[in-house]
């Protein structure tokens, strides 16, 4: 009989379905699950399904049974939660073996007798591993990250405990599945290696991962590519993917992992996704279409059911498979893999890989004393600097006599682990003992890198080490160090080398790819003969290492060079900067480094660098002695400049250092700063309310005036929270209470019923919170009676609501009405891009006799509130509020000068129709449906309104024409004053972080950008259009230009003077679209909210407004050349697209030629919005949120235009056309 190994290779294998689902359908009682054993037994037993394999496995074989009936291949034991971890939630530890033996049994008893009636379609038992419902990588309590609820060696004892009872139980490969911690993936592969040593059994392993959201990544941060290098070191059958999504929303993912696994690839996707009531509704016909094309598209090699799916899913699949082609693993990677959160991939074209030096307590007086000290936060910050000058990965090393550097390696481990701006990296796992290395190992769920084992204690302590670096994922750095001692020349060092390569690869069975030699970097320039050849020596071994000895890589510990010359940080800088420029130019791939060092190669002055050349090449025998008297030299002027620099902090006061703290966002000397000013200011309550909040009101007003920009804004709320949480152990000493009584205020935040917009109402949050103002955000499309009743339930200070379509004005004055109703005087404040001070005032505050402010901004709302909140301030705030908002009301009586409608009709632009000929579409009135992707729409993005809804403003966005290279950047900068270049900066990072994020939605793969649209048959009749969509008349009235125009030449536009009259007998064409950036990027969004990430919130909805408008630019472009193709031979530049130089418009509803938004409703009947996705709330807002629709307009004198206001005429005309009342009008119209 063939294995299942080589049945992979022959054809794609079916996997059973849900086991739960199935379970549920008997509808068990608590003595179905206690049977006769359990009779006794405390506690309530239902809900454990595994222990059904003791009580009822009459059941259980009855559903192994449907399963394989169904053509299953592989049926699962019913073990999912069969360990002593998970079985503690019932008392039930001790049972754990029983369960998994008996499971084992059953399955192997059913699968041996389909075996058996049919032998050319053997069937195969897979003990289910499922992920315990603890975690080694994360903390369950969110004050104390460091804390984990068990370890790995716990977790490994509990799955050696289940996976030698399935062995023993006769299953034939191990399931290790639903993995959403590869640290616990880790500890069951270790585990299985263990349990198969033991019972003398080798089974393949299999995996399966599962996702927490749409982002890709697992429940502990890591990507798949992150996944696949983390459990690299494994003897793998398979890896795949399970539960988390239906199988449409897994196919992205899916794709993802097929194209870069070298292993066989399972899938079992639920059956769709859950329904309110947590059941699954897609059909067995619905799920096998989606899984169909897995199987077309060579995805996988397993497939079968996760949550909701049957017998009846399962039977599908066998029809699918016939003659269907076998995927292939791809090949094992060429270069070495690490990972954090993040792949990071070791090649020749990365040209050198830093690993930050920084967290090494041997080699930073300041890390050492922090860690001495338990202070973690300021410890972690320098890890997190490490990363953000360019570290690619950080080395952590404990070695210190007076500390205890197991306990604070895993501390520190496991508090990197919480920080995702650190994480993301891989970790090096440095130390000479190794008691630490192994514990450090186990704390990382990455693929890390071990710092360092050596042959110095002979061959055997050296295989040892090395395996077990091997069994716990990592690779390794290897000291060119033996019995001997330490390897100082070039000879000794590739003797060494090549002698620990061949007992690694040869005997220990290492991957050559994960092999880093460190041929050691020694001390030059030391006065010592001996030592002046030892830059040439690594020089030269790290080129023979890189010919000889195939697959290995190269490192070193570059500051050991330069060790002479402590104290004098240029010389060092420089001498490092050159040695790397010729080791790099020899094979070096990676360093310990200090990645904020600032001086390059290209940086030193000819003298200075022909003087260090001699030395680090070994040319010239007085090379040192000029060295020392050029350092001699140069330690002056460096060191006058480093004491510039330290004199920016050193002279400030103690506010203005607090101050410094929050506006810069650093926490660097916060706590003894903090600690100075409780002395000063008598409490801890004081020095909240004084200089904390003082700095927060500037870093408002900064904002607010434009000289500090919302992305640093974001980032100052951690100062903030991490200052209030210094302060809080002496507030309770004090007074006994708790921060939360320390907030500025409660700001309720809502978007209006009808309207799902809420950038900027995020914004606000954003800002808010950062000026110490508890947020209640209740999101979008929030009823009237719930924002009331939310408000008097948390007893609010202020609510500010939101909205940017017009009916959204309406609801706000309801909202108004309703709080008067309620008897309500809280201060109501409103923003959003269509209200206006005007309309704030003549429409909404007569309705509500407490406070109502527009605010035009975030900026303004702390600064609003703060004036409501004094009591000196407040009465002469809204005293001038209501005398501006008067003043307003009575300016409406100053009318805008309007010509009559009979007149601005006279006046339309004259258009020489008779010698016009219009172009017929392809397939007029079809509806033609486009999907694009991040990588073609990217492009069309028009940055300057990204940079202007982030407030820097859009003559920066001039950055997106820069190209990478550092001096054009520079360039740029200098382009601008000294006052304008801090947002120059800003600017330049919040285009990088945009662009990650774009290559993040790009890497995904199946994030598409929707589009429909149609051409139809139109003439204009009067002041509208009229399409013909089959046999079916559809007129949509344009509104016409009123206001006066000084200028007698000037027409009054309106958009039916487009399109061709229908007296003219000749018919004209006029197209409808919709684009929607999507689903997927709505619940990334979410997502993020949902983290508190509202940085990557906010960065990821203005991107996708712009996503949207882009891809409106770019289906525009294609249907003028493409699709209508009136004007096939355009050619227009990018620049000439962004500024609409092209032939015809867009209008979209509710801009400003078009500005009616209920006419949604028409085109969602026109071009079915919901062919991709679009919904309508009640007030014509779309959804998604980033969603255009509008018409298309090809005539060559067609112009965008602004309606502006209207008369009564127009305004009567216009309703009776809309079959609305003119009360109704003002809800819909913006004019």
């Amino acid at each position: 009989m063939k294995s299942i190994t080589e049945l992979l290779n022959d054809r794609i294998l079916i996997l059973d379905g849900a086991m739960g689902t199935m379970i549920q359908r008997y509808g068990l009682t608590e003595q179905d699950y206690r049977g006769d054993l359990f009779m006794d037994t405390p506690g309530q037993l239902k809900g454990n399904n595994d222990l059904l394999c003791l009580t009822r496995p009459g059941v259980i074989k009855e559903i192994h049974r449907e399963y394989l009936d169904a053509g299953a291949d592989i049926i699962e034991t019913n073990t999912f939660n069969a360990t002593s971890v998970s079985m503690a939630d019932y008392g039930m530890q001790k049972y754990v073996y029983d369960i998994n033996w008996a499971a084992a049994r059953l399955a192997r008893e059913i699968a041996d007798e389909y075996t058996q009636a049919q032998p050319e379609k053997p069937r195969f038992v897979a003990g289910s591993v499922g992920p315990t419902n603890k975690t080694c990588s994360m903390s369950p309590d969110v004050n104390n990250p460091a804390f984990r609820a068990l370890t790995y060696d716990e977790l490994v004892a509990a799955y050696k405990e289940q996976m030698t009872a399935l062995l023993l139980g006769g299953v034939d490969a191990l399931l290790i599945e639903t993995i959403f911690d590869t640290l616990n993936a880790k500890a069951a592969i270790y585990a299985a290696e263990l349990a198969m040593e033991q019972t003398d059994t080798q089974v393949p392993v299999m995996l399966s991962v599962t996702l927490s959201d749409v982002g890709g990544r697992t429940l502990s941060g890591q990507t798949l590519e992150a996944f696949i290098t983390s459990v690299q070191h494994a003897n793998l059958l398979s890896v795949g993917l399970n539960c988390s999504f239906g199988a449409h929303d897994m196919k992205p993912f899916l794709k993802q992992i097929s194209s870069i696994a070298p292993y066989y690839v399972s899938a079992y996707p639920n059956a769709g996704l859950p329904n309110r009531f947590g059941e699954y509704d897609e059909t067995p016909e619905m799920m096998a279409a989606q899984v169909k094309e897995f199987i077309d598209e060579r995805l996988v090699n397993i497939i079968g059911g996760c949550c909701g799916t049957t017998p009846a899913h399962i039977a599908q699949y066998s029809t699918l498979l016939a003659g269907a082609e076998v995927r292939r693993p791809v090949k094992s990677p060429d270069c070495l893999w690490l990972s954090g959160l993040e792949r990071l991939e070791v090649r020749p074209e990365n040209n050198f890989i830093n690993v930050g030096e920084r967290c090494n307590v041997a080699g930073s007086r300041k890390f050492l004393r922090l860690i001495n000290e338990k202070k973690y936060d300021e410890a972690l910050e320098i890890a997190r600097t490490q990363v953000e000058n360019g570290a690619q990965i950080i080395d952590i090393n404990m070695d210190d006599a007076m500390l205890d550097a197991k306990s604070e390696m895993i501390t520190f481990l496991n508090l990197i682990a919480s920080e995702p701006e650190i994480s993301k990296v891989p970790l090096m796992i440095d130390s000479s003992k190794w008691d630490v290395i192994e514990a450090g190992l186990k704390c990382v769920q990455g693929k890390s890198i071990v710092n360092s084992i050596s042959l110095k204690e002979g061959e055997e302590v050296f295989l040892s080490h090395a395996r077990q670096v091997r069994r716990l994922g990592a690779a390794v750095v290897v000291m060119a160090f033996d019995e001997k001692g330490q390897a100082d020349t070039f000879a000794r060092k590739i003797e060494v080398c090549e002698r620990a390569y061949r007992l690694l690869v040869d005997v220990a069975g290492f991957n050559p790819q994960d092999i880093i030699f460190d041929p050691n970097v020694l001390a030059i320039a030391t006065g010592i003969e001996e030592h002046v050849n030892y830059a040439v020596d690594f020089i030269e071994a790290t080129e023979w290492i890189k010919k000889n000895l195939p697959g290995a890589r190269v490192s070193g510990g570059i500051s050991n060079l330069s060790f002479a010359f402590r104290g004098n940080n240029y010389i060092r800088e420089a001498m490092h900067a050159v040695f790397l420029y010729h080791a790099i130019g020899r094979g070096l791939d990676m360093g310990i480094v200090n990645p904020a060092a600032t001086v390059t190669y290209s940086d030193i002055a000819q003298d200075v660098l022909t003087v260090i050349e001699d030395v680090v090449l070994n040319r010239t025998p007085d090379a040192t002695e000029r060295l020392i008297e050029l350092a001699d030299k140069l330690k002056g002027e460096y060191e006058g400049k480093k004491e510039e620099k330290v004199d920016i902090r050193t002279g400030m006061s103690l506010d203005e250092r607090l101050e410094y703290a929050l506006i810069k966002g650093v926490s660097e000397g916060l706590e003894a700063d903090l600690a100075e000013a409780i002395k000063v200011y008598g409490k801890a309550v004081k020095v909240i309310d004084g200089p904390l909040m003082s700095g927060m009101d500037k870093v408002g007003v900064l904002f607010g005036s434009g000289k500090m920009f919302l992305p640093q804004v974001v980032k100052t709320a951690r100062t903030m929270k991490k200052a209030v949480a210094i302060l809080q152990p002496y507030i309770k000493a004090e007074k006994g209470k708790n921060t939360e009584s320390l907030k500025a205020g409660k700001f309720l935040l809502a978007t209006v019923k009808g309207d799902v917009h809420d950038i900027g109402k995020n914004i606000a949050g954003v800002v808010l919170a950062c000026n110490n103002y508890e947020i209640i955000d209740m999101g979008v499309m929030v009823p009237t009676e719930e924002i009331v009743r939310k408000a008097i339930e948390e007893d609010v200070d202020y609510i500010g609501l939101s909205g940017l379509i017009t009916p959204s004005l309406e609801e706000m004055c309801h909202v108004a009405e309703e709080m008067e109703k309620a008897g309500l005087k809280i201060p109501l404040m409103i923003s959003g891009a269509t209200t206006s001070k005007l309309h704030t005032a003549v429409k909404i505050a007569p309705c509500y006799s407490g406070p109502v402010i527009h605010v035009k901004d975030a900026s303004q709302d702390p600064l609003v509130a703060a004036q409501l909140a004094g009591e000196t301030t407040r009465n002469v705030y809204l005293e001038k509020l209501w005398e501006e908002q008067e003043a307003l009301r009575q300016s409406i009586g100053e009318k805008v000068s309007l010509v009559s409608l009979c007149k601005s009709q006279e006046r339309r632009i004259y258009i020489d129709w008779d010698s016009y000929i219009p172009v017929e579409p392809f397939g007029p009135g079809e509806l033609t449906q486009c999907h694009f992707s991040i990588a073609e729409v990217r492009r069309y993005i028009n940055w300057i309104y990204f940079f202007n809804t982030w407030k820097i403003g859009g003559k920066y966005a001039s950055i997106t024409a820069i190209d990478e290279c550092s001096h054009c950047k520079t360039t740029w900068l200098s382009s601008f004053s000294e006052e304008e270049r801090p947002r120059a900066i800003e600017a330049m990072q919040l285009y990088k972080e945009a662009n990650d994020m774009l290559d993040k939605l790009e890497a995904l793969g199946d994030v598409k950008i929707e589009a429909i649209f149609g051409v139809f048959a139109a003439n204009s009749r009067e002041n509208a259009i009229v399409l013909h969509k089959g046999n079916e008349l559809i007129e949509i009235p344009c509104l016409r230009q009123q206001i006066e125009k000084k200028d007698v030449d000037t027409p009054y536009y309106s958009l039916a003077d487009f399109v061709m009259p229908e007296d003219k007998m000749r018919m004209d064409y006029v197209g409808a679209f919709a684009v929607t950036s999507g689903q997927v990027i709505e619940r990334m969004i979410r997502h993020y909210q949902e983290i508190d990430d509202n940085y990557n919130a906010l960065l990821l909805q203005s991107l996708s407004d712009r996503l949207a408008e882009a891809a409106t630019e770019l289906l525009h472009y294609r249907v003028r050349k493409e699709y209508w193709g009136y004007v096939p031979e355009e050619n227009l530049s990018m620049k000439d697209l962004l500024q609409e130089h092209y032939q015809g418009i867009r209008p979209a509803v509710g801009y400003p030629s078009l500005p009616d938004q209920s006419l949604s409703f028409v085109l969602k009947d026109l071009v079915d919005f919901e062919r991709v996705g679009i919904s309508l709330t009640e007030n014509g807002a779309m959804r998604p949120n980033s969603t255009i629709s509008g018409l298309m307009i090809a005539h060559p004198q067609s112009t965008y235009f602004l309606i502006g206001k209207i008369d009564d005429e127009q305004r009567a005309w216009y309703c009776r056309l809309r079959n609305m009342t003119v009360e109704e009008s003002y809800k819909w119209l913006s004019v």
